[in-house]
């Protein structure tokens, strides 16, 4: 089996900064609005936005099988899940930018500086690209989360959980020399970024990201001010709990509404155009390529799939009541938000029915 090449930094380059298709025209819209609302229908689910951005004009479709919300739905807050950890790795480029750390720390040097005995040379490189050595979460996660599998399991692993596990486990393999995907790989990076900088997660989310972005109604937890969507478990009827995300922040903690994500990906679109703009070009860039003939690409932030006209950027994610889906295309000035609340099921259309909308755009 072929192993990743691990580019980190990036030497390869990204596709062209930005895309040069004209903006879209009301015709082009119209065109457009039949393929959104097929796409909400097809997902099945209580509440569904597609939100698109074409050459930098918005067009939004709401639905549902529920009744509309007393809040437009495009105005509510979802929860991204693993859609988080694109904003992780901005946060990691961002820094990076900014000689707060390299990439090449080992985290355990961070998180436990001086601490006997053998640590992981794993580095945030390493976590950031799924290529630690780590597994997708601890080894006694299930035991612990077993009392509230159902409800929320991660909310029984808190932080200092996380950290002790990364730093007592031993892997049987080099970091960097097998890829797999890893929920605790990238939460055990939040817990060494803040270490590194001496600033809290939320904190340091706020003041890199959220703020200089614009990004004002994105959140890192349940707000209690009624403009967080509810989820819904795989009968799409049965509401479920706000999701915690325990020790798993970096990994899974924040939710949004399809603006405020509009707005993030419309800056990886248009880095030059963003006060972050170096991170946000180091986020877009090939760091790991994988599989056999190394064909599967990868950013710090990013799957990359090819499309005609160059690359496809996406990341989905899920938690127990609720699906986010993060794409766009440089190619084509194209982004694309797509939330619901309905759980994961087994051949769910959600993630399909939106990476097909965005590859055909």
């Amino acid at each position: 089996m072929t192993g990743p090449a691990l580019l980190w930094p990036g030497a390869a380059p990204d596709d062209p900064e930005d895309g040069t298709a004209p903006p879209a025209g009301e015709a082009e819209d119209g065109a457009l609005a039949p393929r959104l609302a097929a796409a909400v229908d097809a997902v099945d689910a209580p509440d569904a936005v597609f939100a698109l951005s074409l050459g930098g004009r918005r067009l939004v479709r709401c639905g549902g099988t529920a009744p509309p919300p007393a809040v437009p739905r495009d105005e509510l807050r979802y929860e991204i899940g693993s859609a988080t950890k694109t904003f992780t790795a901005t946060l990691l480029t961002e820094l990076t930018a900014h000689g707060a750390v390299t990439g090449s720390e080992p985290a355990a040097d961070l998180l436990a500086p001086g601490r006997p005995g053998r640590a992981s040379p794993a580095t945030l490189a390493h976590l950031i690209t799924h290529t630690a050595g780590l597994p997708a979460l601890p080894a006694d996660f299930p035991l612990r989360a077993l009392p509230a599998w159902r409800t929320n399991p991660y909310g029984r692993y808190p932080a200092e959980r996380v950290v002790d596990a990364f730093l007592r486990h031993r892997s049987r393999r080099r970091p960097g020399t097998r890829w797999h995907y890893s929920n605790f790989g990238v939460a055990v990076l939040g817990h060494a970024l803040a270490a590194a900088t001496h600033t809290p997660w939320d904190d340091l989310v706020r003041a890199r990201l959220l703020r200089p972005l614009g990004l004002g109604n994105t959140a890192l937890a349940p707000t209690g001010d009624g403009l967080d969507a509810t989820g819904h478990g795989k009968d799409g009827r049965t509401p479920v709990p706000a999701f915690d995300v325990g020790g798993f922040q970096a990994a899974g903690a924040l939710r949004a509404t399809p603006h405020d994500l509009l707005t993030f990906l419309e800056a990886h679109l248009r880095p030059g155009e963003s006060p972050l703009a170096d991170a946000l070009r180091a986020a877009r860039r090939p760091v790991l390529r994988r599989g056999l003939g190394h064909r599967h690409v990868h950013t710090v932030a990013w799957f990359r799939h090819p499309v005609s006209g160059g690359g496809m950027y996406f990341h989905s994610g899920a938690t127990l009541g609720q699906q986010a889906f993060l794409g766009f295309r440089p190619d084509t000035a194209t982004a694309l938000v797509a939330v619901c609340t309905r759980r994961f099921r087994a051949n769910d259309p959600f993630v399909s029915a939106a990476y097909g909308l965005l590859a055909e755009l």
